[in-house]
């Protein structure tokens, strides 16, 4: 980037959806995520469900070839200015996919912010975020403090896929406006001092 941005542009806000597993519910939790953002002219979208992308590049050690969907998906975060991790709790933890997604990346996460949605039993999947905030942090990414939780997920949404309870779109506000802030707070300091040079 050669200029600045005028502080009023939308951040590009990439969705992630962290499980592929075969009758997963992140697809619908990311829907009502991007759904709370609708008409925010703070925001551009872009979900990104990794049960679309081969990973088999990265398990074969070679990320970077630009003809693999890896190398799409490294265009799309490179592009970027801030993340959210739609993620479920897997054993304590978050899934497998979403590790090798995140470490097959590294510059693509560098000084943008990244902020969690999580779902699970009665944890809400909060163990995976306490796990999943490291590792960003190793990829000089900047987790930011809240997040939104569904405690015993398979209740707090109808069959269409909505949420009665006010509350978790009052935290997804809050969510999105920390990444707005620190989105474009950390895409003016790359553009004046690219980060690590």
């Amino acid at each position: 980037m050669t200029a600045l941005q005028n502080d009023s542009t939308p951040i590009r806000l990439a969705v992630i959806i962290g499980s592929v597993r075969t009758g997963r519910f992140g697809p619908t939790v990311a829907r009502w995520f991007t759904g709370t953002l609708g008409g925010n002219p703070d925001v551009e979208t872009d979900l990104i469900d990794l049960a679309d992308v081969n990973l088999s590049p990265a398990l074969d050690g070679n990320p970077d070839d630009p003809h693999a969907p890896t190398g799409a998906l490294r265009a799309r975060l490179a592009a970027a200015d801030a993340f959210v991790v739609v993620t479920p709790e897997y054993n304590h933890s978050y899934p497998a996919g979403l590790k090798t997604a995140i470490d097959s990346f590294s510059v693509e996460w560098q000084a943008k912010p990244v902020g969690f949605v999580s779902y699970g039993g009665i944890s809400g999947g909060l163990r995976a975020v306490e796990h999943l905030r490291p590792v960003f942090v190793e990829l000089h990414a900047a987790p930011v403090r809240d997040g939104v939780s569904f405690a015993n997920f398979w209740s707090a949404f109808d069959e269409d896929g909505r949420v009665a309870d006010d509350r978790p779109a009052g935290a997804a506000k809050v969510l999105t406006d920390q990444l707005v802030w620190w989105g474009r707070a950390l895409r003016e300091a790359r553009a004046r001092h690219p980060y690590g040079s």
